[in-house]
């Protein structure tokens, strides 16, 4: 049989997948960046870059040719850098943890290996109300050029019925900032497990989604330290805690990144009305999501969450 027919038989299946394109190898030459903080990213520690990284570089290796570190577990894994440890503090949970690409490591420091252009991202804080935190935005255009491992993997945008704009809006800024972005989808497309969504409109509308919908029932399930209301009409800002200490109303977004079952993290810009969603899709910039979380975003302005 021909190859030809074989290729385009491919092509076409990955199409009707709705995977989109734009996978395959990172961007190369790009620096390795190490930042390290506290509090959410609130206090920032050190923040270096690596020109080249050595074959088989860790991200243990990575901090600590920056950093005093002390590790436990066989050395795998860290307990303290420059003296800040894990433990409790003020009676609540604290301990160290980092992300790669704005990704949740699953695995050890000395485990997991880099890839050149990787953004690794240290931070201790309070875990007693999220023990874990899949995804982070602070890393921004990251994931979206490197991919969890090195590799970039298929970026798709799924609107609301009445977000297009706003969909093309987020698609120029991801572009811009050097991604890959297959087509415009709808709300409700087949998630594949290799895929990093970005899912654009009301909240109202994008809630339909059950990744989306889990940020609803706070940290400790999506990680997210926001609680918008089912009826999209106003956003909770919590603190570490948990506790919601400000609310958001009209013309508020929120920009916010989770995971669910084994997909890849879906990125959340959203707001409680269209001009929220304008002001979400605006916010989709690394000064102002740089070493954040998640943000609100009201009056233009954003808001890194959780609150202190």
């Amino acid at each position: 049989m021909s190859r030809v027919p074989v290729l385009l038989a491919l092509v076409l299946a990955l199409a009707l997948a709705g995977c989109g394109f734009g996978a395959g190898e990172a961007p190369k030459g790009a620096g390795t960046e190490l930042t390290v903080s506290r509090n959410f990213g609130a206090d920032e520690m050190g923040n270096s870059t690596q020109e080249k990284i050595p074959a088989g570089e860790t991200v243990m290796r990575l901090l600590q040719r920056s950093f005093e570190v002390e590790t436990r577990y066989g050395g795998g894994f860290v307990q303290e850098i420059d003296g800040v440890g894990g433990g409790r503090r003020g009676g609540r949970p604290v301990d160290w943890f980092f992300y790669v690409n704005g990704i949740e490591a699953d695995s050890g420091a000395a485990a997991r290996r880099l890839a050149a252009g990787d953004r690794v991202w240290w931070d201790h804080h309070d875990w007693g109300a999220a023990m874990r935190i899949p995804a982070v935005v602070g890393s921004y255009p990251e994931p979206f050029l490197s991919g969890p491992t090195g590799k970039r993997v298929p970026v798709r945008i799924e609107c609301a019925s009445d977000a297009q704009d706003d969909c093309k809006a987020v698609r120029t800024r991801l572009e811009d900032a050097g991604a890959t972005v297959g087509g415009l989808a709808p709300l409700g497309t087949q998630a594949g497990p290799g895929v990093l969504r970005v899912l654009v409109g009301r909240w109202a509308e994008v809630r339909r989604d059950p990744a989306v919908r889990r940020i609803e029932q706070g940290p400790k399930v999506s990680g997210v330290f926001a609680r918008p209301a089912a009826k999209g009409d106003r956003i909770a800002l919590l603190d570490p805690r948990g506790a919601a200490v400000r609310t958001l109303g009209a013309g508020s977004g929120l920009v916010a990144a989770t995971s669910y079952l084994d997909q890849q993290p879906t990125w959340v810009v959203a707001g409680t009305d269209d001009a929220g969603v304008a002001a979400a899709a605006a916010a989709l910039n690394e000064r102002r999501l740089r070493d954040h979380f998640a943000v609100g975003v009201e009056s233009g302005r954003e808001i890194p969450v959780p609150l202190p």
